[in-house]
Parts: structure tokens; C-alpha cells; sequence
């Protein structure tokens, strides 16, 4: 029996700007996973709850696409957007995540 998995297509990834005043100033953008890697992004946080997540590439044509996954099991269980969230009974509420990524 294969396990059950989440799997995200886009996340927010963390961009630099100029600002007016001068120097840099970070931001978080939504991007479709395979856009931030061809943009060489390197920092994802989940979009729905800003949680740390961790990427997985696509290594073959007959393999799953380029995805993400939370990597706290604890944000899945309440992100709006996460496989245990979704599958809960219980009426919990949606919450931001718990160890957001800044």
C-alpha cells in the first residue's frame, strides 16, 4: 500500500527589492515551484500557514512532479491547505504556523 502524501505546487519564495531610501529590503512572492527553481530561488515557506517546507525534485518522467511538503508534521494539522488539516474530524481551526519561516 503506498502512503499518502502532501504535495504543493506553489509556495512563497523570499525576494529582495531596492528600497526608495536606499539598500535592500526581503520579501515573500508566490511562485509555482518549478518558476522558483528555474529563478534559482532558494528560501520556500508554505503560502497558506508560512511554515518551513522541503522540496522534492522530480527525478525521473515516470516519477511525481516537482512538489513540496511541510516538513513539521504539526503544521499540516492545522494549515488550511495541509493533507492532515484536510482530513481532520474534529472542527479544528486553521492557524498560522507555529515556527513561521521570516
Amino acid at each position: 500500500m503506498a502512503v499518502e502524501r502532501e504535495k504543493f505546487y506553489e509556495c512563497e519564495v523570499k525576494r529582495r527589492r531596492v528600497r526608495a531610501a536606499g539598500g535592500y529590503e526581503s520579501f515573500w512572492k508566490v511562485k509555482p515551484i518549478t518558476v522558483a527553481l528555474e529563478d534559482n530561488d532558494t528560501e520556500f515557506r508554505c503560502m497558506s500557514c508560512g511554515g518551513a517546507v522541503k522540496l522534492f525534485k522530480r527525478r525521473s518522467e515516470d516519477g511525481p512532479a516537482t512538489h513540496i511538503e511541510h516538513k513539521l508534521k504539526s503544521d499540516s494539522e492545522y494549515c488550511a491547505a495541509g493533507m492532515y488539516f484536510l482530513k481532520a474530524t474534529d472542527g479544528r481551526q486553521a492557524r498560522p504556523s507555529a515556527s513561521p519561516v521570516r
